[in-house]
């Protein structure tokens, strides 16, 4: 059974920085493409970063230049740095990995991340 659990959300001023950490239980964590993905309130899950098994990394827009996902295989943990916030990126913030052959789909807990003065 693969677990992921999230931490790392909290309050922050706009233009403060947060770390999050997703770590991943259960499975080999190489094999697995690893993203995060953010909700707000009243909007559709949206997906923020995605780092796959070999490394490459995307984002969104939004986020792009302010954003870093990044993954440590050792730690079987996933990171999203997140720089120069603003309060449009308050939201849940949650840990998606996919199996690279299966193709099945896990989902952490979610962890808040509020961005206000």
């Amino acid at each position: 059974q693969v677990q992921l659990v999230e931490s790392g959300g909290g309050s922050v001023q706009p233009g403060g920085s947060l770390r999050l950490s997703c770590a991943l239980s259960g499975n080999i964590f190489s094999i697995y493409t690893m993203g995060w993905y953010r909700q707000a309130p009243g909007n559709e899950r949206e997906l923020v970063a995605v780092i796959t098994s070999g490394g490459s990394t995307s984002a969104a827009d939004s986020v792009e230049g302010r954003f870093t996902i990044s993954r440590d295989n050792a730690k079987k943990t996933v990171y999203l740095q997140m720089n120069s916030l603003k309060p449009e990126d308050t939201a849940v913030y949650y840990c998606n990995a996919r199996h690279t052959i299966t193709r099945n789909v896990y989902w952490g807990q979610g962890t808040q991340v509020t961005v206000s003065s």
